[in-house]
């Protein structure tokens, strides 16, 4: 009689394992990878298109540069491309959490590089310039490409 009762009362602990393990298991969720929803991806090109402006400007302040005309460069930069940062800034917290990395250095090197622009028209150091401008276009041009298309 013992056997009998302790069997039962195993089989019924068992049971009672059994049940909450699957209770509690359930089936495993796939997380699909995070995407751009339209609106997000009309917000950000809205923006991309003004840095696209600003590439295409890109030729005047190296023509400034050329002829060292610094007055003009640091005006430039302080112009057209006084409100670059906010425009990177804005795509760089919208994109996707893989690109926020890569889009964050490449918007520091860029805006590094234009605040070596301004310095090196401080100095009348051509050299300096040019480089820096080099710096600007490679990444203004890595940066569009992080944005994402429609």
């Amino acid at each position: 009689m013992f056997k009998a009762r302790f069997r039962s009362i195993l089989a019924l602990m068992l049971a009672f394992v059994a049940t909450v393990l699957v209770s509690c298991g359930g089936t495993p969720t796939v997380k699909k990878p995070p995407t751009y929803t339209p609106a997000q991806i009309e917000q950000i090109q809205r923006y991309a298109s003004d840095l696209e402006t600003v590439q295409e400007r890109l030729p005047e302040l190296a023509k400034l540069i050329q002829d060292e005309n610094w007055t003009f460069v640091k005006n430039f930069i302080r112009g057209p491309l006084g409100e670059l940062r906010t425009k990177l800034s804005f795509i760089e917290r919208n994109l996707l959490p893989q690109d926020k990395t890569k889009a964050r250095a490449t918007s520091q090197e860029l805006i590094q590089g234009l605040i070596l622009i301004d310095e090196a028209a401080d100095s009348r150091d051509y050299k300096k310039a040019i480089r820096n401008f080099g710096v600007v276009q490679r990444e203004l041009r890595s940066f569009l490409e992080l944005a994402p298309q429609a």
